[in-house]
């Protein structure tokens, strides 16, 4: 399922226009993503965590040459599946 996909999936389910539904979902998306850039979590119950973990600096190697590289530290977004999404999928 693609966001257009999704986006007709919440309009046909809650009876919004398709212009609202996408409205809707986009502000999830950016409510979601202003909260994680902010360093909070954003806890769904019974679907899943939205959360960041730091990933320090490391050593790499580049795979076209094999030079060692430096990889930056970086900030990543992760998501932790709630019981009743894992309970649905099986």
């Amino acid at each position: 399922m693609n966001k257009q996909e999704l986006i007709g999936t919440v309009a046909d389910t809650s009876g919004l226009t398709k212009s609202d539904a996408s409205k809707a979902v986009e502000a999830v998306f950016d409510a979601i993503s202003s909260s994680l850039k902010k360093g909070d979590e954003v806890r769904l119950v019974g679907f899943g965590t939205f959360s960041i973990s730091k990933r320090k600096a490391s050593t790499g190697r580049n795979p076209r040459t094999g030079e060692p590289m430096t990889i930056k530290a970086s900030t990543q977004p992760k998501f932790k599946a709630g019981k009743g999404l894992k309970d649905s999928v099986n």
